[in-house]
This record gives C-alpha cells, sequence and structure tokens, in this order.
C-alpha cells in the first residue's frame, strides 16, 4: 500500500532537469479509501471517504498562498481495462500545479502537514503521478 512517497521518490523531484520543473505540471491523483479512517489525525469516526472530504476542506481553508493546487477534474474510479483487475481506485483526481517547486514547497509546509494527516487517516491505497505536456 502507498499513502506517501518514498524518501527517493520525493527526491526524484530533485532531479528533474531543470526545464522541466519550471514547467506547468499535472498530478494524476488514484486513490482507494479505507472503509473506516484511521483514528488519531482528527478524523474518528469518520469513513475513508469522509476522511478525504475533511482533507478538502483543510486544504481550502489554507488559503491560496499555502493551498497552491488547482484540482480541475475528479470521478470516481471504473473497472481497469488494461492493468491488474485487483487494482481498483475509488476516486481520480488532476491536480495542476505551476511548476515542480510550487508542489514541493506546498507540501513541505507545515500548515501543509498538518492538513494532510486527513488525508493519512483516509487512505488504503494511492498512487500520484507526475504529469508533463507533451511537446
Amino acid at each position: 500500500m502507498h499513502v506517501a512517497p518514498t524518501a527517493e521518490q520525493f527526491a526524484a523531484l530533485s532531479n528533474l532537469a531543470p526545464d522541466r520543473a519550471a514547467k506547468p505540471i499535472v498530478m494524476l491523483n488514484l486513490l482507494r479509501f479505507l472503509d473506516k479512517a484511521l483514528p488519531g489525525y482528527g478524523c474518528d469516526d469518520m469513513t475513508g471517504e469522509e476522511a478525504y472530504r475533511e482533507y478538502g476542506r483543510r486544504l481550502n481553508a489554507l488559503g491560496p498562498d499555502i493551498f497552491t493546487a488547482d484540482p480541475f477534474w475528479m470521478g470516481e474510479g471504473g473497472p481497469t481495462i488494461i492493468g491488474p483487475s485487483n487494482e481498483t481506485w475509488h476516486e481520480m483526481i488532476l491536480v495542476r500545479y505551476t511548476s515542480v517547486d510550487a508542489f514541493v514547497t506546498m507540501v513541505t509546509n507545515p500548515e501543509y502537514l498538518k492538513a494532510a494527516e486527513a488525508r493519512t487517516a483516509a487512505i488504503a491505497d494511492s498512487r500520484l503521478v507526475l504529469l508533463h505536456e507533451a511537446g
């Protein structure tokens, strides 16, 4: 199960070529929620999906100086057509950032990290894939 990046995965962002790191990016989020949110993150007695909605509320409360993401598409996961049939997702989200640096700055901010505890409580498994526009 994957809930947060490993140190190696996060460090790989620093190794992107400078011309790629400065370009706008989109993050593909694939999310599978826990049936019941993990206790101890301020989401007790919530389902995983409810805790993820709480994460969204907490992010929006941070304001645009910290929450620099632009979630522009969200949908329910469907059946896997190509790939492992047991890898199913409850929700998929596309989130735009102005650059890799903007993403890193946001996710390392102490206020973001506090808000993200609700995400930790919510997620059974996830994928976060960095996308650059082709061309």
